[in-house]
């Protein structure tokens, strides 16, 4: 019985395309299901992106909160309190006006102060000249201010060695009482220290006492201390 050439050629034709399914099966399978080193392996996913902070402003710092150290003393809007002394009249290291010189008035001028430390008894005041020709000249020493005042109105009584609110004046070296001004030779610019003290106690000195006696008794009590300095010159 002889074969049919038709029939052979449609069997071999099946059997082609079904291999060729299979085969495409298999390649599809292994697409979809890496491997590494015989075991399957998840597909890498990159990292979500971080978003990057935002940039200052150009000129600008980034602000860093610090906490202070146990132990620190408490602060004030966020700066330590410190003493300091000044006047309306002229400022640190500007020039006197002549009404508180010898060549004015004479009177003394208005004096402000603040940041007193706590425990503060009294407060003390110096003003010296340090370029005198013959060496430091004393202007003006009072001691015992009440630790309440915040400062000193302008022509304090030079006569009174004893003022209203308990504070005591020395005597200067123009061997007077209370405040004498700027009067210096003719020449270079002077300065004037008005040099504050506060102190933890009320001193027992008597009045008309002079600088030396002054800050020999204010050894070993002085809680903080702040100057502000003036110039003149003829």
């Amino acid at each position: 019985m002889s074969a049919n050439p038709h029939r052979f050629h449609a069997g071999w034709s099946g059997c082609w395309l079904l291999a060729l399914a299979v085969a495409f099966a298999a390649g599809c399978q292994k697409a979809q299901s890496p491997v590494a080193g015989g075991r399957e392996v998840e597909p890498e996913t990159a990292p979500p992106s971080q978003p990057e902070p935002a940039a200052s402003p150009a000129g600008t710092a980034t602000a860093v909160q610090k906490t202070a150290p146990a132990g620190e003393p408490a602060q004030e809007g966020g700066k330590s309190m410190k003493l300091t002394i000044t006047s309306s009249a002229f400022a640190d290291q500007g020039t006197m006006p002549r009404r508180y010189t010898g060549d004015g008035d004479d009177v003394s001028p208005p004096l402000a102060w603040s940041g007193i430390p706590e425990g503060t008894q009294s407060l003390a005041l110096i003003c010296d000249d340090p370029d005198a020709p013959v060496g430091t000249w004393v202007h003006w020493v009072i001691w015992n201010i009440p630790a309440g005042e915040t400062g000193l109105a302008e022509g304090i009584p030079p006569e009174e060695r004893e003022l209203s609110n308990s504070a005591v004046q020395g005597t200067n070296d123009f061997r007077k009482t209370g405040y004498g001004g700027p009067a210096p030779p003719r020449g270079p610019v002077h300065r004037y220290f008005f040099k504050l003290y506060a102190l933890d106690m009320t001193l027992d000195l008597a009045p008309g006492s002079k600088k030396a006696a002054l800050e020999k008794a204010m050894q070993g009590h002085i809680r903080a201390q702040a100057q502000l300095v003036g110039r003149y010159s003829r």
